[in-house]
């Protein structure tokens, strides 16, 4: 007896195609038989955790035990942070966690979720996995057009995805562009607004923090992660801030002890450490010019970006290049699924990395020029 496995599937989850991360150098040593891989794939930080939450997971000793579901002593450090109450704070398992969650508490197949053309990947499979609609907006100069945006809202409009800084392509909108589609939209629609690269953005001078506007607006929720800036992506912590009765209705969907007890304990640390952020940013920055210069020199046009990795325009489709770096022992991101097959999205390494991606990138583009 045999049985159509899909056919029992909804709809919306038997139509998904699963969501592919960056190749992992286990997998490329396998593959290849390399030794020497460097990964600038997965926007990572690569500074890796800090000495200080290093310490604090090792001192973690009473694995046996749940960890604290409601996670009361980092949404309390969270809210002197972001100088709110507790109780409009959600965890998650990173912020992709709450992003489901959100579609989870407020979509259904009645409704229609609208993102940028462009966006992050997991915006359309949250949408199709609870059967809505989707709206996808044309990017403008490869990012959100906010005007457009809000005029593609309907009565049936529930969310509204928004990427600041956008990932694959690193553009970011400004306060005034954001506040004004916050006044315009109605009060029906949430609008997520997802700031995963919050602090590599955070020094640009008219770059919005959306925590800011809670008080203004109830149907606002503001997602951040642990996984970039404070290098911790291997622990997947990332949270929400919103209304109140929005987080009520989060954690109604969320799943108990989502976040385990080191990932709980690291995040906490994590957050205190100050200089541990100032380095990151510093060391994003300085590497973020070093890739600009090498790709003007070369002659490659790229996206400028706010977060801690960058587009670049190759002008044809990169299956070639970005297999040859591969063999070169260099993984980047090909971004052909977001309808970008021209260019590769490149992850801000340490200084040695960017000088090797740098070198093989100019042997395999000087050599194509031949």
């Amino acid at each position: 007896m045999s049985c159509d496995l899909f056919s029992l599937a909804t709809p919306g989850v038997a139509g998904l195609q699963p969501y592919h991360p960056g190749k992992p150098i286990e997998e490329l040593q396998r593959e290849l038989g390399l030794d020497e891989i460097i990964k600038l794939a997965s926007n990572e930080n690569p500074l890796g955790p800090s000495q200080k939450v290093l310490a604090a997971i090792a001192a973690t000793k009473d694995l046996s035990r749940y960890p604290d579901g409601n996670g009361f002593n980092l949404k309390k450090a969270l809210a002197e942070k972001h100088d709110i109450e507790t109780d409009r704070i959600t965890l998650g398992n990173g912020s992709n966690d709450i992003l489901e969650m959100v579609a989870r508490a407020f979509v259904n197949t009645e409704h229609q979720v609208i993102y940028s053309q462009h966006s992050f990947a997991v915006y359309p499979i949250v949408t199709q996995a609870v059967g809505a609609e989707h709206v996808v907006v044309p990017a403008y100069k490869w990012g959100h057009d906010l005007p457009a945006m809000l005029a593609a809202v309907t009565d049936k409009t529930r969310l509204m995805f928004i990427a600041n800084p956008n990932n694959p392509t690193g553009t970011w909108i400004r306060r005034e562009s954001l506040r004004h589609l916050l006044e315009n939209i109605p009060e029906h629609v949430i609008v997520l607004v997802d700031e995963a690269y919050f602090e590599y953005a955070a020094s640009e001078e008219d770059y919005p923090d959306s925590s800011l506007c809670l008080d203004d607006f109830s149907n606002l929720i503001v997602t951040r992660t642990f996984s970039k800036a404070y290098g911790l992506a291997g622990l997947r912590v990332g949270y929400g801030l919103s209304n109140p009765a929005v987080a009520n209705l989060l954690n109604r969907v969320r799943q108990p002890f989502n976040n385990n007890s080191l990932a709980l304990v690291a995040a906490e640390t994590a957050l205190q450490d100050e200089k541990y952020i100032e380095r990151s940013v510093s060391v994003n920055q300085s590497g973020m010019q070093s890739l600009i210069k090498a790709f003007d020199k070369l002659g490659l046009e790229f996206i400028p970006s706010k977060g801690n990795f960058i587009c670049v325009d190759f002008k044809q489709p990169t299956d070639g290049l970005y297999q040859s770096l591969l063999k070169a022992g260099v993984i980047v991101r090909p971004v052909a699924n977001y309808g970008m097959p021209n260019h590769l999205r490149v992850s801000i390494g340490t200084e040695p990395e960017n000088l090797r991606f740098i070198n093989e990138l100019a042997k395999i583009v000087t050599t194509q020029k031949c």
